[in-house]
């Protein structure tokens, strides 16, 4: 959400909206969407092959933001809106609340291909967009946002890690198995792999209580995921009265899961 350090910047956009990319950023998204489109055969939920195929993702240059939050509207009334690299956490969950999703607009350059620790275009909108096309995960993340802004501020950690184990790095119980819907897990070669192949993360079954104790590693793979059932399990608990849960997650103490695998993971 606060993405502190960075070293891109958001492209500024011409007189007519349009943002512009050289041929070589157009490449890059080219063969990274081509790598991960290959890698997520299996690996990730219907709902977001669905998702993409609405988006119409091409290969050949990056999108247009306006292009995109047209077809989500079309989909769900959702939306994109440019963000510089770093905002501030109340306004990325005033965006969210507004049914928009804040996106950057850099793209990485090539010796980033594999890992880059801001969220660029690539993330924002071939990860999170897909999904945003679901209508029960995007009145979700709606509700998250609203919520976000109106809870004090001591809840705000606790609602960042549901947060980090859903929208970013969730898995969900399909008739096929575990599938990948978290951002975090769709745009990372590296760990969409590892999430759905290795037997050495933790999977447990998705459980508000639980996941406000977890702390969420930034350094390395997740060594745990959070498995939800259904999209609508999503929004019902976000609609319900979450804050006596996170006091109790508070009384009970924080889980530290030891780190996972390298700390050169490519989360995004």
């Amino acid at each position: 959400m606060g993405h502190q350090g960075s070293l891109y910047e958001s492209k500024i956009p011409d007189s007519e909206g349009i943002y512009h990319y050289s041929s070589e950023e157009d490449d890059v998204w080219g063969d990274l969407i081509t790598r991960q489109n290959k890698i997520l055969e299996g690996r990730v939920c219907d709902e977001f092959v669905k998702g993409r195929e609405i988006l119409g993702l091409s290969s050949s240059r990056v999108p247009q933001l306006s292009e995109i939050s047209e077809r989500l509207k079309d989909a769900t009334g959702f939306g994109v809106q440019s963000v510089p690299a770093v905002i501030p956490p109340k306004d990325f969950f005033s965006i969210l609340a507004n049914r928009r999703f804040p996106a950057a607009t850099f793209i990485r350059l090539r010796k980033d291909f594999d890992y880059i620790k801001e969220p660029d275009v690539f993330h924002e909108i071939y990860g999170h967009c897909p999904m945003l096309t679901n209508k029960s995960f995007a009145d979700y993340v709606q509700e998250y946002g609203k919520l976000a802004l109106s809870v004090e501020k001591k809840y705000m950690w606790s609602l960042q890690r549901l947060f980090w184990f859903t929208v970013e790095f969730g898995l969900i119980q399909t008739s096929q198995g575990e599938k990948i819907y978290g951002a975090g897990l769709a745009s990372s070669s590296g760990e969409a792999v590892y999430c759905t192949d290795s037997l050495e993360p933790t999977k447990l079954a998705f459980d508000p209580l639980t996941i406000f104790r977890t702390n969420y590693r930034i350094d390395s793979y997740q060594p745990i995921y959070y498995v939800i059932n259904s999209f609508e399990q999503l929004f019902d608990t976000i609609t319900s009265d979450l804050l006596p849960i996170i006091d109790e997650a508070k009384a009970m103490g924080n889980i530290n899961p030891a780190p996972a695998a390298p700390s050169g993971s490519d989360k995004h």
